[in-house]
C-alpha cells in the first residue's frame, strides 16, 4: 500500500489520477476517457491542451518566464487593452488567482472612499451563500461559517444580507458602506441566478448612494453564460469586476477590472504583486482572447447551451424522483437533486462524467466552452443512466 502522500489535508480528493486531456476528455493513468464537464471548476474554458493556448505557451516559455513588475510587461499592456475594449474597465489589475482578484477588487473599493475623504467608508455589502476565496478578508467576504471557523475573528467589514432581498440591502447601507459584492451566479453557493432586475436594482442603489458595485464574475465571466460576462445580460454595468478562471484556460491568471474614478485611489505603493501579470500568464490569457472573441464562438456557446438545457429538462421530466430543479444560465448549470448529491454524483462519475458538488445539494455541470452538441448529447446519455442507477438503487447509487 502507498504511503500516505506528506500533503495537508485539506481536500477530499476523488480517488482519480489523469495523465492527459484531449478538449473535452480527460485520460486517467489507466487509460479510461472521461468526458469532462467539471473543466477544473469553470477554469478549463478551452478545454484540455487547446492548440492555439499551447502555442502561446510554448513560444513564450522559450523566451522570458518572469521579471517581475518592476518592469513594464507588454503583454500586460496588450491583455488589459483588449480587456478595456470589450468591457465597462478602464484599468486592470493582474493577478494570479481568483481570490487575489477580489483582494484587489475590495481594497479598490475602500481606497476609492478612503482617497475622497471618507475612510469610514470601508464596509462592503455581500450575500448569503456566497463565496469569494479562501483568504481572510474573501472568507469574511463570503461569510460562511464553515470557511471562518477556527481562523480567528471573522475579518471586519463585510455585512451579508439574504441573496435576493433588495429591502434587506437597503436596509443594510449606512454612512460606514463602500460597496456591494455580488456574484451574479453563485457558484459554491448552489448555482443561483441572481435575476436582472435585482441587479439592476443594485445598480440603481449604488448610484443613489455612492456606493460601488463589484461584482465577482470569476466563475461564471469569460463567456460560460454565452455573453463574455454574465452582467452583460442584466444591460448593467459595475464599477469593479473580478474575474479568474477562464481567463486563462488553466494556466493562473486572474484580474481586477475597474473604471477609471474607482480606480483612482490605487496608486503607486498601494497595492502589488510579485507574480501577477507575468509573461508567461499574458501569453496565454491573450490567447484565450484570441479564440473566446473570435467570430461565431459566443454564438456556438450560446446554441450548445440551449441544448443541453432542454436536454436538462427532458431529464427533469422523466426522473423527478432524482432531479428536484435546473439552475444556472449558459454552460454554467446545476441539478438540485433530491436524492442526496453525494449518491447521484458517485453513479455519474460511474458513467465515466465528471461534474462539480456545490451547496443546497447541487451538482453544477461546467463542460468547457468548446463543447459540441454531439459531445453534449454524449454527457445527457450519461447522466440518464446515472439518474436510472440511483432510481434502480432506490435513492442511492449502486456499489
Amino acid at each position: 500500500m502507498a504511503a500516505t502522500p506528506p500533503l495537508y489535508d485539506t481536500y477530499l480528493r476523488a480517488p482519480l489520477r489523469f495523465e492527459r486531456g484531449e478538449g473535452v476528455w480527460l485520460i486517467s493513468e489507466d487509460g479510461t476517457r472521461y468526458l469532462d464537464f467539471a473543466a477544473g471548476v469553470a477554469v478549463n474554458s478551452l478545454g484540455h491542451a487547446h492548440p492555439h493556448l499551447v502555442e502561446a505557451l510554448k513560444a513564450q516559455a522559450e523566451k522570458l518566464w518572469h521579471v517581475s513588475n518592476l518592469y513594464d510587461v507588454p503583454g500586460q499592456e496588450s491583455l488589459a487593452r483588449r480587456l478595456t475594449a470589450v468591457t465597462f474597465a478602464d484599468r486592470v489589475f493582474f493577478t494570479n488567482s481568483g481570490a487575489e482578484a477580489l483582494e484587489c477588487a475590495i481594497k479598490t473599493a475602500r481606497r476609492y472612499h478612503f482617497a475622497k475623504g471618507h475612510p469610514e467608508r470601508f464596509h462592503v455589502i455581500t450575500f448569503e451563500g456566497a463565496f469569494h476565496g479562501r483568504t481572510i478578508a474573501t472568507i469574511a467576504a463570503g461569510g460562511q461559517q464553515k470557511y471562518i471557523e477556527g481562523f480567528g475573528p471573522k475579518a471586519p467589514g463585510f455585512y451579508q444580507v439574504p441573496f435576493g432581498d433588495i429591502a434587506a440591502v437597503k436596509s443594510a447601507i449606512n454612512d460606514e458602506t463602500a460597496a456591494i459584492l455580488i456574484e451574479p451566479i453563485q457558484g459554491e453557493g448552489g448555482v443561483r441566478l441572481a435575476p436582472k432586475e435585482f441587479l439592476q436594482e443594485l445598480r440603481a442603489l449604488c448610484d443613489e448612494f455612492g456606493l460601488l458595485l463589484i461584482l465577482d464574475e470569476v466563475q461564471c465571466g469569460v463567456g460560460r453564460t454565452g455573453k463574455l460576462f454574465a452582467h452583460e445580460w442584466a444591460g448593467i454595468r459595475p464599477d469593479i469586476m473580478a474575474v479568474a478562471k477562464g481567463i486563462g484556460g488553466g494556466f493562473p491568471l486572474g484580474a481586477c477590472l475597474a473604471t477609471e474614478a474607482a480606480a483612482a485611489g490605487m496608486v503607486a505603493g498601494t497595492h502589488g504583486s510579485t507574480y501577477g501579470g507575468n509573461p508567461l500568464a499574458m501569453a496565454v490569457g491573450n490567447a484565450v482572447l484570441d479564440v473566446v472573441l473570435a467570430e461565431g464562438f459566443l454564438d456556438n456557446v450560446r446554441e450548445v447551451a440551449l441544448l443541453f438545457r432542454q436536454g436538462l429538462a427532458s431529464l427533469k421530466d422523466r426522473f423527478p424522483d432524482i432531479i428536484e430543479e435546473l439552475r444556472g444560465d449558459g454552460l454554467m448549470l446545476g441539478i438540485k437533486a433530491k436524492v442526496p448529491s453525494p449518491d447521484l454524483l458517485k453513479a455519474i462519475r460511474a458513467e465515466k462524467l465528471l461534474v462539480v458538488p456545490a451547496g443546497e445539494n447541487v451538482l453544477r455541470l461546467l463542460p468547457p466552452l468548446i463543447v459540441t452538441a454531439a459531445e453534449a448529447r454524449e454527457g445527457l446519455a450519461r447522466l440518464e443512466r446515472a439518474a436510472e442507477a440511483v432510481r434502480a438503487g432506490g435513492g442511492t447509487a449502486a456499489a
